[in-house]
C-alpha cells in the first residue's frame, strides 16, 4: 500500500475513499453528498484530485486482492490501522469522519463494511466508541 505524508490531504481523502468503496458500490448520491460539502476544499485537495486518490487506492487494493476476488479482503486490521495512522491531527480526523459519514449515509444504508471502517477510525483515533445510525433529518450518519 502506498504511503502518503502524515496529515496530507491525500491521506485523509484515502480514508473517505475507503469508506466509499468498502461496500463494493459507489453510488451517485454518495459522490453528490461529498460535492455538496465541498469535500476536496475541506481536505485541502486540488479540485478534481479525489478521483486520483480513489484510483490509487483501488489499484493498491487490487494488487493485494489477487486471487481472492475482493478488494476489501486485503484490508485487515493492521492495514487499516496503518492507513489511519497517517491522519493523527484531531481536527482533520473529525473532518474525515464527518465526510465519510455523509457519504456512507447518502444512499440511506450503512453497509457493514462502511460501519467497520468508521468504527475502526474512532477506535484508532481514540474518539468515543460510537454506534452509527441514519439521521431522519438528513442523509448523514450520526453518532447515537
Amino acid at each position: 500500500m502506498r504511503r502518503y505524508p502524515r496529515n496530507s490531504p491525500e491521506a485523509a481523502a484515502r480514508i473517505v475513499a475507503l469508506v466509499l468503496i468498502s461496500d463494493g458500490h459507489v453510488c451517485r448520491s454518495e459522490i453528490e453528498s461529498l460535492r455538496q460539502l465541498q469535500f476536496e476544499q475541506e481536505l485541502g485537495l486540488a479540485p478534481g484530485s479525489f478521483a486520483q486518490v480513489v484510483q490509487t487506492l483501488c489499484e493498491d487494493l487490487l494488487m493485494g486482492a489477487y486471487g481472492s476476488g475482493s478488494m476489501m479482503c486485503s484490508v485487515d486490521e493492521p492495514t487499516l490501522a496503518s492507513l489511519l495512522a497517517e491522519v493523527d491531527e484531531a481536527g482533520l480526523q473529525a473532518k474525515v469522519l464527518h465526510l465519510a459519514s455523509a457519504a456512507a449515509g447518502a444512499d440511506k444504508h450503512l453497509a457493514d463494511a462502511e460501519a467497520w471502517v468508521m468504527a475502526a477510525a474512532c477506535k484508532h483515533w481514540r474518539i468515543a466508541e460510537q454506534t452509527w445510525s441514519m439521521s431522519s433529518s438528513s442523509e448523514t450518519l450520526l453518532p447515537v
